[in-house]
């Protein structure tokens, strides 16, 4: 029950924060849909969680099946499509195992309850790590390709003209 209610109160939320930046945000027009979409859509699963507290819970199942397929083909395509990323063929594999962690959940979602609070505390760990092994990499490309240092700056010249030669004095 505090589950449900939990993810009601952040569908609310996330869902009025959408429908205010669709009318708000200097994006294009096509994002504005998308964000009063998005934005409506949870705020309509928000009244459906605080109606249904049982159901709410199998909305969250779902909401977590499709969070997964989101995130792995996001993963995936990305990566396929970015030769040059560290840890390319990680995250190729990680949006592979995301897209088809999302399809089982949203296939049986019931069954699958129980056991969505184990795989997605796992899910989330391997994540985590995927996510610092990538970031390791993209530190160590980005130390590879730096430019490197700059000349040191010279002091500013003295703002004294200098003597002509043989005008100093004489010994």
């Amino acid at each position: 029950m505090v589950a449900a209610i939990l993810f009601g109160a952040y569908l609310l939320v996330t869902g009025i924060a959408q429908v205010v930046f669709a009318f708000s945000l200097d994006v294009s027009a096509g994002g504005r849909v998308l964000l009063f979409i998005s934005g409506a859509a949870s705020v309509v699963l928000a009244v459906l969680s605080f109606r249904h507290l049982f159901d709410a819970v199998l909305l969250l199942a779902i909401w977590i099946g499709v969070g997964f397929i989101f995130r792995g083909v996001a993963t995936a395509v990305s990566a396929i499509s970015d030769p040059t990323l560290p840890g390319r063929g990680w995250n190729i594999f990680v949006g592979v195992i995301s897209l088809v962690a999302g399809l089982v959940v949203l296939a049986s979602p019931f069954d699958s309850i129980g056991t969505l609070a184990l795989v997605t505390g796992i899910w989330l760990i391997v994540i985590g790590a995927m996510e610092i092994i990538s970031a390791f990499g993209i530190r160590s490309a980005g130390k590879k390709g730096a430019p490197a240092p700059a000349a040191p700056v010279e002091a500013p010249a003295s703002t004294e003209t200098p003597a002509p030669a043989g005008s100093g004095p004489t010994s």
